[in-house]
């Protein structure tokens, strides 16, 4: 056996590079926003041995709409992409081009097996090329095709080297071809073909059976005419160790998906769930239509389910011609490479068993797949057709006349193939040239134009998605998901009415519950969704909300373990203030699922409403545990710690609240809550670093202008204050404790009576029965010796707050100044302040902002309603304001009392 050369390898990497470069480019399209951007198995904070239990997609095996596809292998290579990119889509597309020229390498190995040195390089380079392979290659979940391909390959060489120079057996290479096996299996089920392969090879290539010879040897030995020959049991012994390796993989294959096959609808695979003749048609049908995309890869689409090809009715259709010739090529060439000993007959044998083997999975003939045609499962059967196209080069180009034309035609394929891929990978640039793409080559799959509605959906190009939708609806009028994107789209341009009409057009879609028959078995999960959504469309409407409650249970008495319903249930009964109900909805969600950092958090805020911050805090550390940066989460455990008025929770509450900074660096709240946590520690330099960090975000931002304002105000920096309380009353020129601060200081530290004047007249405009403006507006009165109108004024205080003792006394004293003055015969009113000072006004409160929360209700985001009940550090705030408004009041009555 010739080896690769470093020239060879090269060769096939520089090709493939050349082929697929652009690839890089390209962004997470399709099946990868499952299989990459929604699977949590991907990050770090997801434990290792989770991905021995999940499917290629991240849901637990166990769970019944699971897809049980299990490719543990596959998915860690994900993760280390993860760990050293995360979600650089880069990165995952260059690995899969490396992988690939790897398999081109390996490929190049195997067919020096057969053909000689020019025909398997012949071979070799149109595998790196074949367009076929760009849904494996530039899609980053094909990764599970090129993955298996590499151990398949590997285990197919590996087991030609179990016979020694003396026909005896090595066992070495039989033990790692097994380990091979399961490495392949363990990337993609379609691995575990490569046994037949070896079987193949075993029989008719490593002992020369030809089938005739098969044939009677095994009828001698039925008749006891003669034992079987030495060489005989050899082989026999190693294909039973090679078949019993394999059942032991399909056994472990099938407690790994509990018995269970996956649930497909019609909309996957139509011919599926059709009668006889029709499925068996169909089928077979689906055979040249994948063997004419090897030959012709000139219309290439991603999506062939739903309509793409329509079913095979009838004997008379003249599809059946195709299948017909396909059939009669397949079986002239089975019996030219099992009747004759020669080395193309072999050549041929080793072709067809890489191109049927491997595809029988993916078939339908023996059991039903979620698709109707898939490229990506082409990637290894390409392989026996690049050997036969390489071993028809072979004996054309060994006849002298033909020679030159047979290498202009390598040539010109070589050289179409390579444009060909070049360019299909720009369509997997994003979801919108794919799909658009896709749609050229066929417009009646439905799936398609729902596709691009979703890809336009993502713009926010809500008009022109309708528009698709609405499309998909009339090529496919009772696919139901069609009609949920019609009514999605229509609630996202405020049309609720026509919303609410697609959602029940849906809704009526829905298979009728039959007892004793489980409805899963019959519908797809995410079906279900439409009484989800519809609840969520009339719950807006509060005198709906127990019509919206009945959709929820319905969809739960449809299936029970619908975790999405649980959760949509609970912010409802949330909604509606049952909170014992929305608690137990969120507990049995958590039955379901208690991997779910979303739930544990739905599940605090229920306990916040239902004043338990402890249980409350309790729950928001399992969603942590669960996802350390878990935004809402963080955030809001912060803000309960802060408002617990503990000082031993500060440090804590600070770290998340960097945390969440560092997740939301553009969110002004997590820098002003960091400010008010410095605020409360007295630490003036970090508080006012936050707040002004705040501010440079959200210009405007009424909590943090005024926290500021505040700060500077106890630190002394009057001057430093007025600025910030400009800035908020010019955003916000109602806001009265402002008001009342800037007059406070004008009053106090500026001498600006007029100015002081001007605030508190501006708040009673607002509010004519504020006491705190109206008390502050007398004692301006009083500073301007206007001691008749000070009079008047604090009457009318009186009359707004005839409890505050405080503004009866400094009534007493306002009258009692008067008295002395009349009996003096100096005049109650004057225009001049000489000798007039105040040291206060009433108490200025500070405010804090809201708890940030968010109602993301398809993904299980809580409710962002808050507990009111007043805290340690609250009753201790209103302490201090009390002790500090009694100081203020000796002052005034100072002030009022002296000259």
């Amino acid at each position: 056996m010739a080896v690769v050369s470093w020239k060879e390898i090269l060769l096939l990497s520089g090709l493939v590079v050349g082929c697929y470069w652009n690839s890089l480019s390209c962004g997470f399209v399709f099946d990868d926003v499952s299989a990459i951007l929604d699977n949590k198995d991907l990050r770090p904070s997801t434990p290792i041995h989770n991905l021995f239990l999940n499917d290629f997609w991240g849901t637990p095996m166990a769970e019944e709409r699971s897809h049980k596809s299990y490719r543990p292998l596959t998915v860690l290579t994900f993760r280390l992409n993860y760990l050293f990119s995360e979600l650089s889509a880069a990165s995952y597309h260059l690995l899969n081009v490396i992988l690939h020229a790897v398999v081109c390498v390996l490929f190049l190995r195997v067919c020096r097996l057969f053909l000689d040195k020019t025909s398997s390089l012949v071979a070799a380079l149109l595998f790196a090329v074949h367009p076929i392979h760009t849904e494996a290659v530039t899609g980053v979940v094909g990764r599970a095709e090129l993955l298996s391909s590499i151990f398949l390959l590997a285990a197919f060489l590996a087991y030609t080297k179990s016979t020694g120079p003396d026909h005896s057996i090595v066992w070495p290479p039989i033990a790692l071809t097994v380990v091979l096996v399961a490495a392949a299996t363990l990337c993609k089920e379609q691995g575990i073909t490569v046994v037949g392969v070896c079987c193949v090879y075993e029989i008719f290539i490593a002992q020369g059976f030809t089938l005739p010879m098969l044939v009677d040897t095994i009828w001698q030995v039925l008749q006891g005419k003669d034992g079987f020959p030495y060489a005989v049991l050899q082989t026999l012994l190693k294909l039973i160790v090679l078949v019993i390796s394999t059942l032991l993989l399909v056994i472990i294959r099938v407690q790994v998906i509990q018995s269970q096959l996956p649930v497909f609808t019609r909309f996957d695979n139509p011919a599926a769930v059709s009668t006889t003749p029709t499925r068996q048609l169909t089928f077979n049908y689906l055979l040249p239509v994948n063997a004419w995309l090897l030959l012709n890869p000139s219309e290439l689409c991603c999506d062939w389910t739903m309509g793409t090809i329509p079913l095979v009715e009838s004997l008379v259709d003249l599809r059946n011609l195709a299948t017909l010739v396909f059939y009669i090529f397949l079986g002239l060439l089975a019996y030219h490479s099992l009747r004759y000993r020669h080395g193309s007959a072999k050549t041929v044998i080793m072709a067809l068993s890489l191109i049927v083997l491997p595809f029988i999975p993916a078939s339908n003939l023996f059991f039903p797949v979620g698709f109707v045609v898939a490229e990506r499962v082409l990637y290894v059967p390409s392989m026996g057709f690049c050997v036969l196209v390489a071993h028809g080069f072979k004996m054309i180009s060994h006849k002298g006349q033909l020679k030159k034309i047979s290498w202009l035609m390598i040539g010109l394929l070589l050289t179409t193939y390579t444009v060909k891929t070049f360019h299909r990978n720009w369509d997997w640039e994003s979801e919108y040239t794919l799909f658009t793409s896709a749609l050229k080559v066929n417009k009646n799959n439905a799936k398609l134009w729902n596709n691009v509605g979703h890809a336009l959906e993502n713009q926010n190009n809500y008009a022109k998605a309708l528009r698709y939708f609405l499309q998909a609806t009339r090529v496919q009028p009772d696919d139901i998901g069609a009609h949920m994107n019609v009514g999605r789209t229509y609630k996202n341009l405020n049309k609720s009415k026509e919303a609410e009409e697609a959602y029940l057009v849906a809704k009526s879609l829905m298979p009728q519950v039959i007892p004793g028959k489980k409805y899963a078995t019959r519908v797809a999960p995410n079906h279900l969704n439409v009484y989800i959504n519809l609840a969520n469309l009339i719950r807006a409407n509060d005198s709906r909300l127990e019509e919206a409650d009945q959709l929820y249970r319905q969809a739960i008495s449809m299936r029970p373990d619908f975790k999405q319903a649980y959760i949509s249930r609970g912010e409802l009964l949330l909604k509606m203030n049952k909170l014992t109900e929305a608690r137990d909805a969120y507990l049995r969600a958590l039955e379901l699922d208690r991997t779910n950092a979303d739930l544990w958090y739905n599940l605090a805020i229920v306990y916040i409403e239902m004043k338990d911050p402890s249980e409350a805090l309790k729950n928001f550390n399992h969603a942590l545990e669960l996802n350390p940066r878990h935004k809402l989460a963080l955030f809001n455990s912060a803000l309960l710690m802060q408002e617990s008025g503990e000082p031993k929770f500060w440090p804590e509450a600070n770290r998340r609240f960097l945390t969440y900074v560092e997740e939301e660096p553009d969110d002004a709240n997590g820098y002003f809550n960091l400010g008010m946590l410095a605020m409360d520690a007295n630490e003036n330099a970090a508080a006012e670093r936050w707040m002004r960090k705040a501010i440079g975000l959200q210009a405007g931002f009424r909590s943090a202008l005024f926290n500021l304002a505040l700060l500077y105000s106890q630190s002394k920096r009057e001057v430093d204050a007025l600025p910030v309380l400009d800035e908020l009353l010019h955003h916000h020129p109602e806001h009265i404790k402002g008001l009342i601060l800037k007059g406070d200081i004008l009053m106090n530290h500026k001498k600006d009576t007029r100015g002081a004047k001007a605030c508190f007249e501006r708040i009673l405009r607002m509010d004519p029965t504020n006491v705190q403006g109206k008390h502050n507006l007398c004692v301006v009165y009083f500073e301007e010796r206007d001691l008749p109108r000070a009079e008047r004024c604090l009457e009318e205080t009186l009359d707004l707050a005839p409890n505050e003792e405080y503004v009866r006394r400094h009534l007493s004293i306002v009258r009692s100044k008067m008295a002395a003055m009349s009996a003096a015969g100096r005049p109650l009113s004057s225009a001049t302040t000489e000798g007039a000072t105040t040291e206060g006004v009433a108490e200025v409160g500070d405010e804090k902002n809201e708890r940030k929360s968010s109602t993301e209700s398809v993904r299980g985001v809580g409710s962002d309603k808050r507990t009111k009940g007043k805290s340690t550090k609250d009753i201790k705030d209103i302490e201090k304001k009390r002790a500090a408004a009694l100081k203020r009041l000796e002052e005034i009555e100072r002030i009022l009392s002296g000259d």
